[in-house]
């Protein structure tokens, strides 16, 4: 949480059968590392820790505050609770003098993490009440933590980055649309995606910060958004890898191959998605998920993009087309950067919030899931300079008469040269004289006819 945020404490309402006196008692501490007690949580719920146990004591930090309240008694009429009276979590201000206030019970004194534990029981163990209370945090920007603040201003920063890359490539179509590759509609497509993808999770962050509650419906959407994105934009490696529109008009039996591998990622995603929305980010779908998406991410996405783009710039290299060979080596240099900065971020993240001993870095959180939407955007935009729309957009394009004359010039010479030959040995016809006599058509075409059926009787019997 940040600094001076507010912790609300209501009543919603209190029932009792008869009369009952109860105590409540709430904790708030404040801990520098925030795995510190990650079982907390886990042994409240199973009453390991016993409800009349000091939880300040527990927490053995000298940065916890306390409260209590005993001999209350049970009021329909209830809708607060006395504040706390700790002069280090209020303000120098009277509570009761600031408006809509009369709920907070507590206020933060620094920025970091937190933990804030009610306890309510009452004097008579089997005594019957039922209590509703609403609690909320709001800080200085609203209702989102501290750790999320920073992402919502990050998707709404790339909703605006990913809407100038919409105008910009609007631009270069709309002045040369006459000439536009079939690659370049996938461009298109990616980033009309990217912008809504960027658009709903950013939506859904406001919505929490405004309202302080989570539209569950809302991120399942931008969940499946972000994996119809993902699983486009790697197809979209695969396709230029192969020199799709390039080097090769169509990809026939491949293309149904690398629609397959575009599929086994969307629904293993889609699934990692959404379990992490409704399981949270620990459950075991989202872990064999992302073990899963690791693999095809790792092993056939970029390995076998690098292998057809090695075989596709070998055949550049062997065409002697300068052009297409200059545009694929900047292309390979920027998925070579793209590689390497994934594995020094792998190492980082592993390093500071996977193996240490104090996460202390929580205003670096965020930074985790931002990392692979500014590397992707980094990609794409250097995909959209090398294959934007120009008025040379046909030096880019699958040209049959140049792209492939070197090889039907060498296939033309070798077939001359046999049908020469052949001439030639046909050219005369020995008679039994000994005497060369010129060969007329008829003798021509009866030799040819006696060759030929000579030759198929031999291939018979090699059969």
């Amino acid at each position: 949480m940040f600094n001076s945020t507010e912790i609300k404490f209501s009543v919603k309402s209190f029932r009792c059968s008869g009369p009952v006196k109860f105590t409540i008692e709430w904790h708030l501490k404040y801990h520098t590392c925030h795995n510190d007690y990650p079982d907390l949580e886990e042994r409240s719920q199973k009453h390991e820790l016993r409800v009349d146990e000091d939880f300040c004591g527990y927490l053995k930090n000298i940065d916890c505050w306390k409260t209590k309240n005993e001999n209350l008694d049970c009021n329909s009429d209830l809708q607060v609770f006395p504040s706390l009276n700790n002069k280090e979590l209020t303000s120098s201000k009277n509570i009761s003098d600031q408006e809509g206030s009369m709920d907070v019970v507590a206020r933060t004194q620094r920025d970091g993490f937190h933990i804030f534990i009610v306890s309510i029981k009452t004097e008579k163990t089997d005594a019957s009440w039922n209590l509703n209370v609403s609690l909320s945090m709001m800080g200085p920007h609203g209702y989102i933590s501290a750790s999320d603040w920073p992402l919502m201003i990050f998707y709404m920063v790339m909703c605006i980055v990913y809407i100038l890359y919409g105008v910009l490539w609007l631009m270069w179509s709309a002045c040369y649309w006459k000439d536009i590759l079939r690659i370049q509609f996938w461009i298109a497509a990616v980033i009309f995606l990217g912008m809504l993808e960027k658009a709903v999770f950013y939506s859904e962050y406001q919505n929490i910060n405004n309202t302080g509650l989570s539209t569950q419906g809302l991120l399942i959407f931008a969940e499946l958004i972000s994996a119809i994105k993902r699983t486009l934009a790697r197809l979209l490696v695969i396709i230029v890898s192969l020199g799709y529109g390039i080097v090769k008009p169509r990809l026939g039996t491949v293309m149904h191959r690398v629609i397959g591998l575009g599929l086994l990622y969307f629904i293993f995603a889609a699934i990692e998605g959404v379990m992490r929305v409704i399981g949270g980010s620990k459950h075991l779908g989202v872990v064999l998920g992302d073990i899963i998406l690791a693999v095809i991410d790792s092993i056939f996405v970029w390995f076998i993009s690098f292998t057809f783009l090695a075989q596709t710039m070998k055949t550049l290299r062997l065409r002697k087309n300068t052009v297409k060979f200059s545009l694929y080596r900047h292309f390979t240099n920027t998925l070579i950067f793209a590689v390497l900065a994934s594995i020094v971020f792998m190492v980082w993240t592993t390093k500071t919030f996977r193996i240490a001993k104090c996460q202390s870095d929580w205003m670096e959180l965020w930074v985790e899931d931002a990392f692979w939407s500014f590397l992707f955007s980094l990609i794409l935009i250097v995909i959209m300079f090398l294959w934007r729309p120009s008025a040379n957009n046909q030096r880019y394009a699958f040209m049959p008469l140049i792209d492939d004359s070197d090889d039907e010039v060498e296939e033309f010479m070798v077939t001359s040269e046999n049908l020469t030959e052949g001439i030639k040995l046909r050219a005369s016809k020995t008679v039994s004289n000994g005497t060369a006599k010129p060969a007329t058509s008829d003798n021509f075409e009866i030799m040819t006819r006696s060759e030929m059926a000579e030759k198929m009787f031999s291939s018979e019997k090699i059969m």
